[in-house]
């Protein structure tokens, strides 16, 4: 099953608060792949997932470290990813990438696109897209399986009750 959602958002800060909705609808061995180009919003929705899920660390990029590991106030680990300096998948084997994805923890990847054969059968998928304007994205929300067809649901609903979004849905 595979359904696609779209979503509009007019600055970082709806960016950052519509991750944030995402939070608490969020359990042990999620994962969730994040693509777009360079400046497209993926780290500020990191940001805003990790207030959701009350992390309170500053985060960055881990461009250079690959994962940066997390805490939130529930000690439940939120691993953050970011393949995009990955030359071979051969690295995310040597690293145990096995233990993040299928752990105790919340695992986000940016440019997930890059390891796509190692994401598992059901995780959520988000695309970024800016727009014209240059503070305006264009989000892509695609659920791999049932949970997360559901969990997006969800998310959208509670986004629409706070944010100015515009949400359209289709599938894919």
């Amino acid at each position: 099953m595979r359904e696609e959602k779209i979503v509009f958002t007019k600055s970082s800060f709806e960016t950052k608060k519509f991750a944030e909705k995402l939070a608490p609808l969020l359990r042990a061995g999620d994962v969730i792949s994040l693509t777009g180009d360079l400046g497209a919003g993926k780290t500020c929705f990191v940001q805003g997932l990790a207030c959701g899920l009350r992390v309170n660390k500053k985060i960055t990029s881990p461009t250079f470290a690959l994962i940066k590991e997390y805490l939130n106030s529930s000690n439940i680990p939120f691993y953050h990813f970011d393949v995009y300096r990955l030359k071979f998948l051969q690295e995310m084997l040597d690293i145990g990438y096995e233990e993040y994805f299928f752990g105790e923890g919340i695992t986000v990847v940016e440019w997930g696109d890059k390891i796509a054969p190692l994401l598992p059968d059901e995780f959520l998928e988000i695309k970024f897209k800016r727009l014209s304007n240059e503070n305006m994205r264009k989000i892509s929300i695609i659920s791999h399986g049932k949970r997360w067809a559901e969990t997006a649901k969800n998310w959208l609903k509670e986004s629409r009750k706070d944010l100015c979004t515009d949400i359209n849905t289709s599938e894919a």
